[in-house]
């Protein structure tokens, strides 16, 4: 398989239950957290016996930081809220790789989509207050379509952000993420772009409180999402978004890029008519895409050895899952390890399929597979031992040759798998002589600025990063923003006490090139690699209509 063949994750970003990033995600998963919260009685959700508090909560969900992306208060208020959350893990995801689109010439798409647009249909249509004849928020009611339609979400990143590559929409319910980071990488591989956005958002509730029950359906009775498991009774929902940065490996390589992992390879099929039903999964379709998937790079079964699986929580769709693995796996002697992040978030609609991504590509880079939550034995209808599976219930290590598969499975039939394994090793670029290099940070306000100083200061504190390397993603993969300051250091240590002062307002005089950069001049690029560095602090003001009664 050639390089030329292989696409590196070379970015990610997520905001979901529990996480505001994705380092506190893997922690969070290595931990085994359960975050979806369970709302007390009495505290404004309904109640009644088919009502279940149990949601997924994205907490400061009415916020925007709509100043920096450019938005009016009154156009922000309509705004989707998904396009809210895209639009931020999208800025971070391409922060995370090192990538700033006002100054690189890459020509970068962006794949995406989200989940139906609830904001619009219970706060917004058939509110008075927001008629065009009110002349308040909205002068133009086109304008609050434009901002809430799910096939603006890529186009309006595209816009927000100064990307000139191909933005495309995709819609195929619970598999939209994994198929748009499938549609991405096809198009790096055509040459299409040079760098791709991938990923979905899901605000499936804006009252984030719980459900009611309906019979037969197939939401969990007791609140809980147990993927694989004998008390599973459904899945639980959730907010939240994703999103990875993709480039072809061998221009990763080349450019110096922190690469988390690789996809080797990748299929999109749908179940079509042979299953009983249209929301029912077919077992054909889906051990199809997982065996186009291998096909397509040559690997056996045998070859992986953890699947991140779809793992929703609803008996009967997870049977279906691993009775398709099991005639994909036949014959195959090396075991399995099976799991599903449903379990700590629930499941997070269009978003759901790049946070599985997400996680699979901490393990393969790790070297740790995370336990799923709420797991105790399997399903009577689950044959794990057919499958050569396992799920596991805690997290451990991750011995032998590391690659991974991740399934996604939308409502309707639409199936993916991408298959991930480790980024090659590669020889450190040379950082030249030891010297001092100054650390360049900008931001749209003055708090931002001293909040985007502290947190890089306790990054360096972690003493795994070398300040060249520092210096040289900030001064090549961070946009320039109205509010400068910068920090002259030979070392980890100089570097941590400026950013500290920087951070409480007492930032030093600086030599030549702070005062330069804060002047508006740009900086020189150190030699070093591009690193992984917090991002930045959004200023989260409520633009939020409440909904109507």
């Amino acid at each position: 398989m050639s390089e030329d063949d292989r696409i590196a994750v070379v970015g990610l970003s997520c905001r979901v239950p529990g996480a505001d990033d994705a380092p506190t995600l893997w922690r969070n998963l290595l931990s085994g957290v359960d975050s979806v919260r369970r709302t007390p009685a009495g505290e404004g959700a309904p109640d009644g016996p088919d009502w279940v508090p149990a949601f997924g909560r994205l907490d400061g969900l009415e916020g925007f930081d709509a100043d920096l992306f450019g938005y009016p208060a009154a156009a922000a208020a309509l705004l989707d809220p998904q396009h809210r959350l895209f639009l931020e893990v999208a800025w971070h995801a391409l922060e995370d790789a090192g990538i700033d689109p006002d100054r690189d010439p890459a020509q970068i798409g962006v794949f995406a989509g989200c989940a139906p647009n609830r904001y619009l249909h219970h706060h917004l249509l058939g509110n008075p207050a927001l008629a065009p004849a009110a002349g308040t928020l909205a002068e133009d009611w086109d304008d609050a379509l434009t901002g809430s339609g799910c096939d603006y979400l890529p186009t309006r990143t595209a816009f927000a952000l100064g990307l000139s590559g191909p933005a495309v929409a995709v819609q195929t319910a619970c598999s939209t993420a994994l198929v748009a980071v499938c549609q991405a990488g096809q198009s790096l591989l055509d040459y299409r772009c040079d760098v791709a956005i991938a990923g979905g958002a899901a605000v499936v509730s804006t009252r984030q409180a719980g459900y009611r029950l309906r019979p037969g359906g197939l939401l969990a009775t007791d609140g809980v999402c147990r993927p694989y498991d004998a008390a599973a009774t459904g899945q639980v929902f959730g907010n939240g978004a994703g999103a990875v940065v993709l480039k072809r490996l061998a221009d990763a390589r080349a450019d110096g890029d922190h690469v988390y992992a690789v996809l080797a390879g990748w299929a999109v099929n749908n179940d079509g008519a042979d299953r009983p039903g249209f929301t029912v999964p077919g077992v054909s379709g889906q051990a199809a895409v997982m065996a186009e998937a291998l096909a397509s790079v040559g690997w056996d079964a045998a070859d992986v050895a953890y699947l991140e699986g779809h793992g929703t929580g609803t008996p009967v769709g997870d049977a279906i899952e691993v009775d398709a693995l099991a005639r994909v796996r036949r014959g195959a002697r090396a075991p399995l390890l099976l799991g599903s992040v449903k379990g700590n978030l629930g499941n997070l609609d269009a978003a759901a399929g790049v946070l599985s991504l997400i996680k699979a590509v901490y393990a393969v880079r790790t070297g740790q597979v995370p336990g799923t939550a709420h797991f105790t034995a399997a399903h009577g209808d689950i044959d794990l031992a057919a499958a050569g599976a396992e799920v596991g219930a805690e997290t451990r290590p991750w011995t032998g040759e590391r690659r991974a598969g991740v399934s996604s499975f939308g409502l309707g039939g639409t199936n993916a798998h991408v298959l991930v394994e480790s980024a090659p090793a590669t020889d450190e670029p040379d950082a030249g002589a030891p010297g001092p290099v100054v650390l360049g940070l900008s931001a749209g306000s003055p708090a931002a600025l001293r909040e985007l100083a502290r947190r890089l200061a306790v990054r360096l504190a972690d003493g795994d990063l070398a300040v060249a390397d520092v210096a040289h993603t900030l001064a090549v993969g961070r946009r320039r923003l109205a509010y400068r300051d910068a920090v002259a250091c030979a070392d980890a240590g100089e570097a941590v006490a400026g950013l500290t002062a920087l951070a409480a307002g007492d930032p030093v005089d600086g030599d030549e090139a702070v005062r330069a950069w804060r002047a508006g001049a740009d900086l020189p690029v150190p030699p070093g690699r591009r690193v992984p560095l917090p991002g930045y602090p959004f200023r989260r003001t409520r633009h939020w209509i409440e909904a109507r009664r």
